[in-house]
């Protein structure tokens, strides 16, 4: 199983962090507008093409530490480019507030995998277990 270097995903939930708060402060939905560039390109290139990763990266160990695996973090890359593209698409049919909604659901998942609690994979568990009873009841 490939797995991906815990430094790399808190790199990329710091950024998340970053961004909407500076969004929200400033009330610049275009930054929401950027990072959903940012991890729409870490999701298509599996977190190569990350920006918050390759700036990081240099400053980042490698070795000997802890890891995560691929999948989740792919799982939890694509929840944040679902939520970013909800809140897009808020703001652009003149829906404010529930962008900043859907963008302060990204705040908080991202906020919280950084102080230890990752919501991300506890729905991804929860859709494994979905994913293995429905296997179950055909079978």
């Amino acid at each position: 199983m490939k797995e991906v270097p815990i430094s790399y995903v808190k790199a990329n939930q710091t950024g998340i962090v970053v961004f909407v708060l500076l969004a929200f402060a400033f009330q610049w939905t275009w930054l929401v507008g950027l990072l959903w560039v940012i991890q729409l390109l870490g999701f298509i290139g599996g977190g190569k093409w990350n920006l918050f990763v390759v700036v990081s990266e240099p400053f980042l160990s490698r070795s000997g530490t802890e890891t995560q695996a691929a999948e989740l973090t792919r799982f939890n890359n694509a929840l944040a480019v679902i939520f970013l593209t909800l809140s897009l698409t808020s703001f652009t049919i003149g829906w404010s507030m529930v962008g900043y909604i859907f963008t302060g659901f990204l705040l908080l998942a991202a906020g919280a995998a950084l102080l230890g609690y990752c919501i991300g994979c506890a729905i991804y568990y929860q859709y494994k277990q979905f994913i293995v009873r429905q296997r179950v009841k055909r079978g």
